[in-house]
């Protein structure tokens, strides 16, 4: 697990400044403190900091094979690499480390850009291959492993683990996309490919970019595989329950592969519990885990997490975080590089820090609740397209589009109340009706948040036509398949893996994650809906197969999610604080907010009368990202 960056001259062979090249590379060096490597010739920075996990004397980047040709940077880990070694060695490639790393360069002369077909795990790398003065960039399957890229003012082409990397540089125009910002403030966060800044971009989740010396125009990436939802496995229930269990012990069995210490997080739900447990059997010795309990009993799950470390007799840690460990909001700005709202990036934080003072890799139990039907907003879903497929849009349209407009928003009843925004889902499309319920901001509140003048920047996009284009790939007509495909294509990469990916890069901590295994997600992909939710249960299959490793009031209590008491902090210590930020100069001089919105947030919030928390709290992100944004680049 590392951070890569370097710089490309596309059409010619300029000579990079050394110290230019160590800046960028350095700025992350939190990424890989255990070493940091650097390879210029003319035209070409390779960069590379190493946290090392395997083969740790031999294992340096960038690595080039036996006649220096070919060079990579990577971060990542291939889980598969020892199964391809011999069958490179036995086309003729000598190896000269037992890295991961290397195993990429000899796949890359054996099989060219289909080298990515045959990588099991999670990566980003970029190759050069000066005989064919290529330049190749792929990220894994799933989006685990972030990569950022853009073209320069001055011609040069700039990639970095991070979006920093590429700031960093003085010819990196940092301005703002307005389209970014509309996609911030209904998802949360800015979705692949596109940057809170016009001129970068995010390589999409599998897919390469291919750039080659002296070409025209500018390479797009090419996807090399994705999700196929068919839903026709005839398997048993019993059988299904076998072969996710064995499943799962494989894709574990392959991320225990270490030369450092390893554990796992342990959050007392069913996914990262069902990894502690194959874990255990997988394990001579107790398995490290670690729990971040909150001192607000509706926030803590620790007393479960409690529950497999006892049964599994776990070298088990807890450390439990204060209801007002809400000063990470700096931080979480500069590692983001991006406004990114998800709150759970606090306790995320806080679990990465302690867990690295025992292990250098942890498992976790992250990408479950998407591939088996975990989220409550399934179910609510698959409730609301059995009614919309009973009555005609026209109908439905006109009907509940009166409720929804007529009914009043209710933040302060009990949720059997709260019919609005069921209503507004009601009258509109599957995928629509899908998007407004995951947005933290629906349409109609950010177009009441937007200044007019901003609206009309946008010039009609709206963050639905992400949706609108993930579905139309998605090839599936079943309701849960066709969302499920659209969390991966968002949620998945754009949240919680970047989440994740950051908080632990912060701590210099490689997370793997085996829920995320390509070949399980391809096989969940076969089963019937009706095995992932079921009766109303969801992860139906997945927790019948654990019933027999893990107490039934981990596996069927209400999930709970990695939650903060936000609406509490803003009316209480982040007061002063959110009154700060959302209103300052900073923000309004933006020209993107309505100044009158802004103060009406604030003070219905903190009167009681109505829940802001999460407009506000994306507000004070988006703040805290502007402090960065108008910093000077150091």
């Amino acid at each position: 697990m590392c951070g890569i960056s370097g710089l490309f001259d596309t059409q010619g062979q300029r000579q990079f400044d050394h110290a230019l090249a160590s800046r960028i590379n350095d700025i992350q060096a939190h990424r890989g403190p255990d070493e940091d490597g650097l390879h210029i010739e003319p035209g070409l920075v390779l960069g590379h900091r190493r946290l090392s996990v395997i083969d740790l004397a031999r294992g340096q980047q960038p690595l080039f094979n036996e006649d220096d040709t070919v060079g990579i940077v990577f971060n990542g880990e291939i889980y598969n690499y020892q199964e391809l070694v011999p069958e490179l060695q036995a086309v003729g490639h000598r190896f000269k480390t037992q890295s991961d790393t290397e195993v990429i360069v000899h796949a890359w002369e054996a099989w060219g850009p289909a080298c990515v077909q045959r990588l099991r795990g999670m990566f980003a790398f970029v190759l050069w291959d000066r005989n064919q003065q290529t330049l190749f960039l792929a990220r894994d399957r799933m989006g685990v492993k972030p990569m950022h890229y853009a073209w320069l003012t001055d011609g040069s082409f700039v990639f970095g683990s991070e979006l920093k990397v590429l700031t960093a540089h003085p010819a990196f125009v940092r301005e703002i996309d307005p389209l970014a910002v509309e996609d911030y403030f209904s998802f949360g966060y800015v979705p692949d490919p596109r940057c809170i800044y016009r001129s970068a971009h995010k390589l999409p989740p599998a897919t390469t970019l291919t750039l080659r010396r002296g070409q025209s125009h500018r390479a797009e990436p090419v996807p090399y595989w994705d999700v196929h939802f068919t839903n026709d496995n005839r398997m048993g229930l019993a059988d299904a329950q076998a072969e996710l269990r064995d499943r799962v012990r494989e894709s574990v069995r392959l991320r225990m592969i270490a030369d450092v210490p390893l554990g796992a997080f342990l959050s007392g739900g069913v996914d990262s519990s069902a990894v502690v447990a194959t874990m255990a059997g997988l394990s001579r010795v107790p398995v490290r885990t670690c729990t971040v309990g909150f001192d607000d009993p509706r926030f803590n799950e620790s007393i479960f997490a409690q529950q497999v470390a006892d049964r599994y007799q776990t070298d088990h840690r807890l450390e439990i975080v204060k209801g007002d460990d809400f000063d990470l909001v700096d931080t979480l700005a500069w590692l983001y590089d991006e406004p990114f709202a998800d709150s759970s990036s606090i306790p995320t934080y806080r679990v990465c820090q302690m867990a690295r003072k025992q292990v250098t890799v942890a498992l976790s139990g992250d990408g479950g609740d998407e591939s088996l039907g975990g989220y409550r907003r399934y179910r609510m879903h698959l409730g609301e397209e059995a009614v919309r497929g009973c009555l005609p849009q026209g109908l439905r349209r006109s009907v509940f589009g009166a409720f929804g407009q007529l009914y009043p928003k209710a933040d302060w009843a009990p949720r059997m109340f709260r019919a609005k925004t069921t209503f507004q889902a009601m009258a509109m499309d599957t995928v629509q009706a899908y998007h407004h319920s995951v947005s933290y901001l629906r349409s109609d509140q950010r177009k009441r948040l937007f200044s007019s003048a901003f609206q009309r920047t946008l010039d009609g996009y709206n963050a639905l036509d992400v949706f609108r284009n993930h579905a139309q790939r998605a090839q599936t007509d079943d309701p849960l398949a066709l969302i499920q495909y659209l969390d991966y294509k968002t949620w998945l990469a754009g949240d919680i893996n970047t989440k994740v990916d950051r908080a632990s890069m912060a701590h210099s901590l490689e997370v793997r994650e085996p829920l995320m295994d390509h070949p399980l997600i391809e096989w969940l992909a076969t089963l019937p809906s009706c095995l992932k939710i079921h009766g109303g249960e969801g992860k139906y299959v997945f927790k019948k197969a654990f019933e027999p490793l893990l107490p039934r009031d981990v596996l069927y209590r209400p999930k709970m999610g990695f939650s903060v008491p936000m609406a509490r902090w803003l009316r209480g210590p982040l007061l002063a604080r959110t009154r700060a930020a959302v209103l300052s100069e900073r923000m309004l001089a933006t020209g993107y907010f309505n100044a009158e919105v802004l103060q009406t947030l604030i003070s219905q919030h903190l009167s009681g009368q109505r829940d802001h928390a999460t407009q506000l709290w994306m507000l004070i992100m988006f703040d805290a990202f502007l402090r960065q944004y108008h910093a000077p680049v150091s």
